[in-house]
């Protein structure tokens, strides 16, 4: 945790234990940082303390490990201890889940094609037991639905392709009747982490049966060499048995029951920022959404083109971040650009990923893909 009033004119004397009185969400070293700093802060402090008022909401997951990945890992339990005691710590899609992990630039963007390191009860390699009966409306309806036990980490992974599906039915697409019925066409923006987890993606057969699902990633992590690259998912991620049925090669993916009608899902990997690379997405095929996950709106000036861009192509978008108040500054940037206000309000994510994420300036929980807004 860093003292909010740091380079105030004199330097920090020491760790920020003195937190604000009313809103609790960030420390100081001293009072006089916290009294240099209150011009600042008095602005956004009673948003702070209502944010802050939310924090169980946040915290609240169905899982019987939620206590060790939220509370636990704030009092610096690390994120490596919890994927050690599961035996998943630095293996295949998990390596990138700790600060150990190598990172997306140092590395050559994996295909990560090692599966789940888990037990076949324990993630979803294979088909559904039974089609989707209902919408889902949480971490709950999904682990139900597709017959996981709550103590699975798997969650930590399947957000990504999770906060997808709650993203399509938060823009009114999941109807049936939709156009996308035979075909789904996703713009995924900035991605970085998820490039080295891209298998986890193939969840979205059992999400969208009969469904081809293609996803242009559009980022600058994406390595040059990489730009252009198409991926089929054709089979789920495997789990660590041998005799398990999604290691044959024969596999069926998810089928619509009413068309008969097998599901797709194509990956194509384009380098560089949205708004200079959309002309060329574009000829092929024009998106039924666009997703950007822990966008940081605010914090990058490369927003601004690709925010206009999208109010000129009149495609719903939807925006996620780590916590409440980087959507809300994100929000208020996207309002200056488009001169209206969010078509989709910042709302919790009910997929969002179950182990929090440390945050060095303020006490407020991140998770990622915590909230969801859009336009």
């Amino acid at each position: 945790m860093e003292c909010a009033g740091k380079g105030r004119g004199t330097r920090c004397l020491g760790a920020p234990r003195r937190r604000c009185s009313r809103c609790g969400a960030v420390a100081y070293c001293s009072a006089s940082h916290q009294i240099l700093h209150w011009s600042d802060h008095k602005e956004e402090c009673k948003r702070f303390e209502q944010q802050m008022k939310r924090v169980d909401i946040l915290n609240d997951f169905p899982f019987t490990f939620s206590q060790e990945a939220t509370l636990q890992v704030l009092e610096k339990e690390t994120r490596c201890l919890f994927l050690s005691k599961r035996g998943i710590h630095q293996m295949g899609m998990w390596l990138h889940e700790c600060s150990c992990g190598a990172s997306v630039t140092s590395s050559n963007c994996s295909r990560s094609n090692d599966g789940w390191h888990l037990p076949r009860i324990l993630c979803p390699c294979t088909e559904p037991v039974s089609p989707m009966s209902k919408q889902l409306s949480g971490w709950k309806d999904y682990h139900e639905w597709r017959c996981i036990p709550l103590h699975s980490p798997a969650a930590l992974l399947l957000h990504w392709p999770l906060t997808i599906y709650h993203a399509i039915q938060l823009a009114g697409l999941g109807s049936v009747n939709h156009e996308f019925r035979e075909k789904l066409y996703i713009h995924y923006l900035g991605p970085e982490k998820e490039l080295l987890q891209l298998t986890v993606f193939s969840e979205l057969h059992a999400l969208f049966p009969g469904v081809h699902v293609h996803i242009e990633l559009v980022g600058p992590a994406i390595p040059l060499n990489r730009d252009g690259e198409s991926i089929d998912l054709c089979n789920h991620a495997h789990c660590l048995e041998t005799d398990c049925s999604c290691k044959s090669s024969s596999e069926s993916m998810s089928m619509d029951v009413k068309t008969s009608r097998t599901s797709k899902v194509t990956l194509q990997l384009r380098s560089g920022l949205y708004h200079d690379r959309y002309r060329d997405i574009a000829e092929d095929f024009s998106p039924h959404l666009v997703i950007a996950p822990n966008a940081g709106i605010a914090a990058y000036s490369s927003w601004l083109p690709t925010v206009e861009l999208i109010k000129e192509t009149k495609v719903p978008a939807i925006f996620s971040d780590y916590c409440e108040e980087a959507c809300h500054l994100g929000a208020y940037c996207i309002s200056i650009i488009t001169g209206r206000p969010l078509t989709f309000p910042i709302q919790l994510n009910p997929f969002r990923q179950p182990m929090v994420v440390a945050n060095s300036a303020l006490f407020l929980p991140c998770y990622s893909n915590c909230f969801l807004f859009g336009i």
